[in-house]
């Protein structure tokens, strides 16, 4: 394991005792938990699709019709329109 010596200003060096006093955690553990944290945050904003994961939009999502069906879809969705 290596050892780092990081140097933190007085407000990062307060916030980080508060955290060590609410969770009961030492410094060394809160400080892994937020890198941690920070990883999978960006982690997560590394592909732009990603936000599609968090939608639920079911089988299907918004589609009138399967993808091989399209063009077919696309003619009755025009029809209905002319239709009203």
């Amino acid at each position: 394991m290596t050892i780092r010596a990081i140097r933190l200003d007085p407000r990062s060096e307060a916030l980080l005792a508060d955290v060590v006093r609410r969770t009961r955690m030492n410094r060394s553990d809160a400080l892994k938990a937020g890198l941690v944290a920070l990883h999978e945050r960006l982690r997560a904003a590394d592909y732009p699709w990603e936000v599609y994961r968090s939608l639920e939009l079911g089988p299907g999502g918004h589609a009138r019709a399967p993808a091989r069906r399209a063009k077919q879809a696309v003619r009755e969705v025009i029809r209905g329109r002319a239709r009203r």
